[in-house]
Order: C-alpha cells, then sequence, then structure tokens
C-alpha cells in the first residue's frame, strides 16, 4: 500500500486548510482510514478516523474544527482544518486506522499566530 498527503502549507491562526491522502490499495473500500499528526519531538498520534461505511471520530482537539471524508472510487480520504491554530502544526499523515505497513509521505502545515 502506498500513500501519500498532500495540501499541507502555511496559514495564519484562523485560516483553514484541506488535506488530500491518494492511497494505492486494493481493499481502500473496506478499511477504516485515518489522519494523523507528528509535531517535532512529539510521537505521531490519530487526529481523526472514518470509517468503511463513513462514520467519524476526532480527538478532542480538533472535534469541531476538522472534517474527515473520503471518495472510495477515487482511493482518496480528505481532511478538511478550519480554526487552525498554532498548535495544530505538525506533519500530517494518512494510514489506515490502525496504522499498518510503511508511512508514506507526509504533507507539512505550520500555522503562524
Amino acid at each position: 500500500v502506498q500513500l501519500q498527503a498532500s495540501g499541507g502549507g502555511l496559514v495564519q491562526a484562523g485560516g483553514s486548510l484541506r488535506l488530500t491522502c491518494t492511497a494505492s490499495d486494493s481493499f481502500f473500500s473496506i478499511n477504516a482510514m485515518g489522519w494523523y499528526r507528528q509535531a517535532p519531538g512529539n510521537q505521531r498520534d490519530l487526529v481523526a478516523r472514518i470509517g468503511s461505511g463513513g462514520s467519524a471520530n476526532y480527538v478532542p482537539s480538533v472535534q469541531g474544527r476538522f472534517t474527515v471524508s473520503r471518495d472510495n472510487a477515487k482511493k482518496m480520504v480528505y481532511l478538511q482544518m478550519n480554526s487552525l491554530k498554532p498548535e495544530d502544526t505538525a506533519v500530517y499523515y494518512c494510514n489506515r486506522a490502525p496504522p499498518e505497513g510503511k508511512w508514506g509521505k507526509g504533507t507539512l502545515v505550520t500555522v503562524s499566530s
């Protein structure tokens, strides 16, 4: 399985970004997918999860600000991030949830205050 996240960038606090994850996974449609992030010096943590049927879960710190969605036909997962805060600054990755295999390339999100 190959995974690649894109869409990161530099944004001011309060701004928005939309991340996209492209997966080459024959079983994409039946797997739950997650967005993870890793800030410098921190471990990589799950922030949003979407089940195969579209049910979504979020960690409390992003609940109400982030929205995860998926397009099974395109094998893509999205993360709409609104009301961004400096503490959201991290490299964001996608993977199955729970994660499996090799991590793909992440995308850097930098939120300035």
